[in-house]
């Protein structure tokens, strides 16, 4: 298996691991580039393209402005909604000049917590060490998530630490916290310390009693572990989401305005979970938009 990965990871010409940009799989066609996030994922339990985090690199339109952002798709932890949470929310930023990364990040029965956060955290910072190959700020990177990935998302923005076991590179020693974050329909009740929802985490993924502690779900608990440093923050849900109640989304909007965090809460009457941008729905169609001005107030996006 390791001889696999390793022939794998050869056919990137140059290293995540060196902290330079890497020459990458894609489509030169359509201008796309994958890019693996290390040489070895640490703790790899096979050598698929589900066991090697990547992110797809989608180029502005023009030129870019210097903000970049990286997206995490929902999926409930077992897998990623790539179209619909991924391409269509790297196209919409790249229209408006951001460079945008889909995350490919680890999951399932087969990756529990906290490698899914081991690879977000990764994502932030060789996007941060190749700031100047993509032309962006390093103070500019931003991160997406939707449902789960937004859970994630929550997660990353709020973890004081790193993951141990990652590599130690020039990657490695970039911040690993995004500079502002957008959180979609995030699944925060999938980590409720009552784990007998149909969408509990651990039931949902067989995490063993063992690992699935009240300490190892309120780790995971974003609302729990805001301080001042979090990073400003938009969030997105629908009253009558009958899979994420949107009253987390409520709680975790009050606990970042108690801890001073610029932050931003759009919460629309109707629309079922998953909705994505919205495009095909139009008493949602708002949100982007009211999402764009929030960026160019921040200073992410130019006026």
């Amino acid at each position: 298996m390791k001889a696999r990965l390793i022939a794998a990871c050869a056919l990137i010409a140059t290293s995540a691991a060196s902290g330079q940009a890497t020459s990458a799989l894609g489509d030169p066609m359509l201008h796309l580039s994958t890019v693996h996030l290390y040489d070895i994922p640490p703790g790899a339990k096979g050598d698929g393209v589900d066991d090697v985090p990547s992110l797809t690199v989608f180029p502005p339109f023009g030129e870019p402005d210097g903000t970049a952002v990286i997206i995490a798709p929902g999926g409930a932890y077992q897998g990623l909604a790539g179209d619909l949470e991924g391409r269509e929310v790297a196209d919409w930023f790249a229209s408006r000049g951001v460079t945008a990364f889909v995350l490919r990040y680890r999951l399932g029965s087969k990756y529990p917590f906290p490698v899914p956060l081991m690879d977000a955290q990764r994502a932030v910072q060789y996007v941060r060490a190749n700031a100047a190959h993509y032309k962006l700020q390093p103070r500019k990177i931003g991160f997406i998530g939707f449902s789960a990935g937004g859970h994630l998302a929550a997660v990353l923005e709020t973890q004081a630490g790193t993951v141990p076991g990652g590599p130690i590179d020039t990657v490695s020693q970039q911040s690993a916290r995004p500079d502002f974050v957008i959180l979609g329909y995030p699944a925060f009740s999938m980590f409720n310390k009552d784990q007998k929802g149909n969408l509990a985490y651990c039931v949902t993924l067989k995490v063993p009693a063992s690992t699935c502690t009240p300490g190892y779900l309120e780790q995971y608990t974003p609302a729990l572990h805001i301080t001042s440093s979090t990073p400003p923050t938009f969030i997105y849900h629908t009253a009558d989401d009958a899979t994420i109640p949107v009253e987390d989304s409520v709680n975790y909007f009050l606990a970042l305005k108690r801890a001073g965090v610029p932050s931003e809460l759009h919460v629309f009457e109707k629309g079922v979970h998953g909705t994505g941008l919205a495009g095909d729905k139009p008493a949602l169609r708002a949100w982007p938009g009211l999402l764009e001005q929030w960026l160019i107030g921040g200073g992410f996006l130019p006026r």
